[in-house]
């Protein structure tokens, strides 16, 4: 696969946060990217690894992950190179994960494009998917900031959406747009209108760029984080160094997502630019969405996940995931979430189920630090 590489790319995964949504399957020590939620028999992020792989070639992918996951990690990609592995000492959110990654690899290799993907979304259509990408690496060898934008096939309200612009004139790209301003996750009637007017996509978090170029970006809008970066890049690839400058800047970094710090400021300089992707998506945020994902859609079946899952089953759906031994019988309930797990239980609806990140919100405060 080596051949059919894209020029100058660099695959950055950034393998942080810990997907409350699905707790108590998503564990501070086992995050959501360590799980097979699909049955293919592999983490998701093998899954993105192997996804990325082909367009970069495996000596071109960066991991930023937290020291606790450095094992597990490595254990899911032997074919990471040592020095492609970037360890956070404490979750400092996204802008400070990606932009490190762009500062050390433009010491490396000045004028490299970079591309981040998540580590724990679900893709299908690899070839729809690698089309994407080598139009916006065009569009950000052309200067601009570049994110893949999802067609919408529903008016989901759990993700924000972009709305798309002007046509750009990209050398190498059939189609690049405008990004006119990024929105955030709408009500159900606005979502049914964005759907339906053909500019608005689901915002994915994919983001491609010259590494140089959304440097200067975060330099103009976030200038003491862009320094920190700059600062523990120059120091991270001499050991010597790294320790001490992780220690001593590392946590006065500013938490902020790269969509505020890079990506809206970008848009409203008329410097981001997105490709409409075809590909199927899903950032599994939820257990409503990993129960629709493994029942490809179709309402009133009943996914289960569990290699030893002991589940009967009469006249119900939605979704059971069973990490116990415990049978589990469900009788005439509609659309249900069952997640049994050693030490905790979790029952809800597919209605509610954005809603379980605040039962890990209240555990937390309660101290029961124990079961997350």
């Amino acid at each position: 696969m080596q051949d059919s590489t894209i020029d100058r790319f660099y695959a950055v995964i950034p393998a942080g946060g810990v997907g409350s949504r699905l707790w108590p399957l998503s564990r501070a020590d086992a995050p959501k990217f360590l799980h097979d939620l699909t049955g293919s028999g592999q983490t998701l992020l093998k899954d993105t690894w192997d996804r990325l792989a082909p367009l970069s070639g495996d000596q071109r992918i960066m991991v930023v992950t937290g020291r606790a996951h450095r094992a597990a990690v490595e254990g899911q990609l032997p074919g990471l190179a040592d020095a492609n592995v970037v360890l956070e000492s404490e979750p400092r959110d996204s802008t400070a994960a990606i932009g490190l990654a762009a500062a050390i690899l433009e010491r490396r290799e000045p004028g490299v494009i970079i591309g981040s993907f998540a580590a724990d979304h679900v893709i299908s259509g690899d070839a729809l998917f690698r089309g994407a990408v080598e139009q916006a690496v065009a569009a950000a060898d052309a200067g601009y900031i570049a994110t893949i934008g999802i067609t919408p096939t529903e008016p989901a309200v759990g993700f924000g959406y972009i709305e798309c612009g002007a046509d750009l004139a990209v050398p190498g790209a059939e189609r690049v747009e405008s990004v006119a301003s990024f929105v955030e996750k709408p009500d159900l009637a606005t979502a049914r209108r964005y759907l339906d007017d053909g500019r608005h996509l689901w915002n994915a978090g994919m983001f491609i760029a010259r590494a140089d170029v959304l440097l200067a970006e975060l330099a103009r809008t976030k200038p003491a984080l862009h320094a920190g970066l700059v600062e523990l890049a120059a120091a991270w690839d001499d050991p010597a160094t790294r320790g001490p400058a992780v220690d001593r800047i590392w946590p006065t970094l500013e938490k902020i997502a790269i969509d505020y710090s890079v990506a809206e400021p970008a848009a409203a300089a008329g410097r981001l630019a997105v490709v409409r992707g075809h590909f199927q998506w899903d950032d599994v945020g939820d257990f409503a969405s990993l129960a629709k994902l493994n029942t490809a859609g179709r309402s009133g079946e009943l996914a289960i996940l569990g290699e030893n899952a002991r589940v009967l089953s009469d006249a119900s759906s939605g979704i059971v995931v069973s990490r116990a031994k415990r049978v589990i019988s469900l009788i005439g309930v509609q659309d249900i979430v069952v997640v049994d797990t050693p030490d905790a239980l979790l029952v809800t609806t597919s209605e509610h189920a954005q809603r379980v990140k605040a039962v890990v919100d209240a555990l937390r405060l309660g101290g029961s630090s124990d079961v997350l």
